[in-house]
């Protein structure tokens, strides 16, 4: 049978897609592979064909149990002999299973990355006809990608065990530095390398800052898909079962979905949205990786993603099928506060700094004017043209626009006048006249710039700066360190007009009793009240201080500043608990009783 035929008779289309027959060939010429293929675009076909027209069996690695439970189901569904190898198994039916390969009953075998490293496993494996290997989410090899796992580093044991035995390996998101640790970890020789383009032009994509808890926002745009499947995607647990309740009570069908609930549960709730019992599903990131539901017409992030790949790998889960979806992400300056948080976590290492320069390159796709797609794709290191219609950017024509010329030179400048030796935190602080010891430590209090930009808070001053970023008129380097282009100095020489949307210099001064906070920044006059009243109920009760709260917690506080019970249980680190013991002495603070 050729591979047309095949492709007829066992996945019931008549001609291949863009890029799958390219590497549908390689694979049948026993080469390695390396393909970078937005979600939707048909991956996995790309090795489940081949593999019918080969001796011998597939071994796919793969990271999720339920990803590979769905795929066995289909492929079976198709007349495609396919099993799994997993926990999910008792030993008699892993036997069967053993008992099957050693006949050749088996096309399509799939395992966790962990079983690899399993001695009895691999053994078996060297008694099978092995036609190539399979290695699906393949971001997960490389330390620079978003979701590294350990055991996936570990698979660089398949080249040395089976060092004649072809590798292909899969993706939707990588750059160019995540592709080139994939191929070098895995020991890929000499790979086809195929790169799809990353413009899903089936997808509208619509950023904003949220208002509020960004409830009102959500039901106004779900108003426009009644009655249809998807995904919406929130931070924390409490708030997928909030926001979960929320919807029931508007009449939606919704149920939450996160790592904490009963296993039957979770299984449940899969089941029914897959099934379309369920409109929607309320998740934490848990959900969704993998999932084969085609029909899915929109997701909607509530908060932040920390990185772009995250962002892109979740969206590319609405309108698989190729119709019409929309994507809508709801963000506020918290959300940027509380990733950084989460990174500070982090062990020292260079990981740790990549991760902040992600979230920052995220902050700044969430603010940006630029066409959403064309910006997707330059941070994977693709060019596109803009999309001209699938992005709220590319359609809008709302939205005062103001002229920053004169701050954008000014920023430029204390830039030059302070060597493009420093982060924009610090350059801002000489920009504003501040008095911090190490602005006066380097002299820069001299400086003609020094002070001449009290016109716009920290905040906008920040907003400008990824302005000019966007446009190419600085650049970061190493440590953070900003650097004018030769745009930028255009710029200053007065070559180039600058302009930005009204809404984002205003939209984070709208509550001017609360600070709104950036990155680094936080109420600092509110976080010092909030730690008086830690040491005092410390003392009190014989603990130490940080029993009671911790100092990301406090922080957490003074940046949000809840006014209820409910609002200060989004904080980080306080639950039901800890509120009951302390909770009221500290809205007292904050509400200012």
């Amino acid at each position: 049978m050729n591979k047309l035929q095949t492709l007829e008779d066992y996945f019931g289309h008549k001609t291949f897609r863009p890029l799958q027959e390219e590497v549908v060939d390689a694979i049948l010429n026993r080469e390695d592979v390396l393909m970078i293929l937005p979600t939707g675009g048909g991956k996995s076909l790309c090795y489940q064909l081949p593999t019918l027209l080969m001796e011998g069996v597939t071994v796919v690695v793969s990271p999720l149990l339920a990803l590979m439970h769905d795929q066995v189901v289909a492929l079976r569904a198709n007349g495609i002999s396919a099993a799994m190898l997993s926990s999910m198994q008792d030993l008699e039916e892993s036997r069967q299973i053993e008992g099957q390969l050693q006949r050749g009953e088996i096309k399509l075998l799939y395992v966790a990355p962990e079983r690899l490293t399993n001695a009895y496993f691999l053994n078996m494996l060297h008694q099978l006809n092995i036609n190539f290997f399979v290695i699906d989410e393949a971001h997960c090899v490389s330390e620079w990608g978003h979701e590294f796992r350990e055991n996936y580093r570990r698979l660089s044991l398949l080249k040395e065990q089976f060092a004649t035995t072809p590798v292909a390996a899969f993706t939707a998101t990588a750059t160019n530095a995540v592709e080139k640790d994939i191929a070098s970890n895995l020991g890929l020789q000499n790979p086809k390398r195929v790169r799809g383009s990353l413009f899903r032009e089936n997808l509208t994509i619509h950023s904003r800052h949220r208002i509020k808890d960004g409830r009102e926002q959500l039901l106004e745009f779900l108003k426009s898909h009644k009655g249809e499947s998807g995904i919406i995607y929130t931070l924390s647990r409490k708030s997928t079962e909030s926001v979960a309740h929320f919807l029931q009570g508007k009449g939606i069908e919704a149920k939450a979905y996160h790592a904490g609930l009963p296993t039957q549960e979770k299984n449940a709730t899969y089941a029914d949205f897959v099934a379309d019992r369920v409109q929607v599903v309320v998740a934490t990131i848990a959900f969704g990786m993998g999932i084969d539901k085609s029909n899915i017409r929109f997701v909607v992030h509530m908060t932040l993603p920390k990185t772009l790949e995250n962002f892109y790998q979740e969206i590319g889960r609405a309108g698989r099928d190729g119709l019409e979806a929309e994507t809508l992400l709801l963000f506020s300056s918290q959300d940027i506060v509380q990733q950084k948080m989460f990174i500070e976590d982090l062990p020292e290492t260079p990981y740790k700094q990549h991760a902040f320069n992600k979230l920052d390159s995220m902050v700044r796709f969430a603010n940006s004017e630029n066409c959403r797609h064309q910006s997707i794709a330059a941070y994977f290191d693709d060019r596109i043209a803009a999309c001209g219609d699938k992005c709220d950017n590319c359609t809008t024509t709302q939205g005062e626009k103001v002229d920053i010329t004169t701050a954008s030179r000014m920023l430029l400048s204390t830039m030059l006048r302070t060597d493009q030796k420093f982060g924009l935190h610090y350059v801002i602080d000489v920009l504003k006249g501040s008095k911090e010891q190490r602005v006066l430590q380097n002299g820069h209090d001299s400086l003609s710039v020094y002070g001449i930009g009290k016109e716009y808070s920290k905040v906008q001053w920040m907003t400008i700066g990824d302005k000019l970023l966007e446009l190419g008129a600085v650049q970061i380097g190493e440590f953070k360190v900003y650097k004018l282009t030769n745009f930028g100095v255009e710029v200053i020489k007065g070559a180039h007009s600058i302009e930005l949307k009204k809404e984002r210099l205003t939209v984070q001064q709208a509550k001017p009793k609360r600070k709104v906070t950036y990155f680094d920044d936080y109420d600092a006059e509110m976080y010092d009240r909030l730690r008086a009243l830690r040491t005092q109920i410390a003392s009190e009760k014989g603990i130490p201080p940080y029993i009671v709260f911790s100092d990301k917690t406090l922080k957490d506080l003074s940046n949000k500043q809840p006014q209820s019970k409910e609002e200060m249980l989004e904080v980080h680190g306080i639950g039901e608990v800890k509120f009951d013991r302390y909770g009221e002495a500290f809205l007292g603070v904050l509400i200012g009783v």
